[in-house]
């Protein structure tokens, strides 16, 4: 690749033809919401959490930042802000690898091989180690509460633009505004 420019483009086209959602914020390339569905057999499978990515301007040559936009239940992803506690994106990025790696081998092998002898949510943590199935048990319910596929786009962060409403929405205050105005 002759710039990381060219890099971010050709990796994030690859990402958005593969088979997740991909949203731009601001129609930056450089910051962007994909949709990510909970590993098969796993306590997590069924649910769908929305991930923020951002990508500095030195990728591929510095690891991007990913984080859970609604909440997750994990030893490894702080559950106030999303943040995850991954070492192959967070000390160990290679220029070798790209955002589809991302999504179809990190997040999948953290949320089926959690760590908790290095967590960022320490109940989850002493939880996954005191009794499992109670912790399989609480993720299945985060799931249920915050991973709902029908509510994956309400769990955006407070990024919601004009652009975002449908065309009801402005025939609804088109007509609030010309009712006031006949007053």
């Amino acid at each position: 690749m002759s710039s990381p420019s060219k890099r971010r483009e050709m990796d994030l086209m690859k990402l958005m033809m593969s088979d997740y959602k991909v949203e731009m914020i601001n129609d930056s390339m450089q910051e962007f919401y994909v949709d990510f569905h909970g590993p098969k057999d796993s306590a997590y499978q069924g649910g769908v959490w929305r991930i923020r990515v951002d990508l500095p301007d030195a990728y591929p040559y510095k690891s991007p930042s990913v984080g859970f936009v609604n909440k997750m239940y994990h030893p490894n992803v702080d559950e106030m802000s999303g943040s995850v506690c991954l070492d192959v994106i967070n000390q160990t990025w290679s220029p070798m690898f790209d955002l589809v790696n991302i999504f179809e081998v990190f997040i999948p092998q953290l949320l089926l091989y959690p760590n908790p002898s290095d967590p960022l949510n320490g109940e989850a943590a002493a939880l996954m180690m005191r009794d499992r199935t109670a912790y399989e048990q609480r993720v299945k319910e985060y799931c249920e509460k915050y991973a709902k596929p029908e509510d994956v786009g309400a769990a955006q962060e407070d990024t919601s633009s004009d652009e975002e409403l449908s065309e009801d929405d402005y025939a609804s205050s088109d007509e609030a505004i010309a009712g006031e105005a006949d007053l």
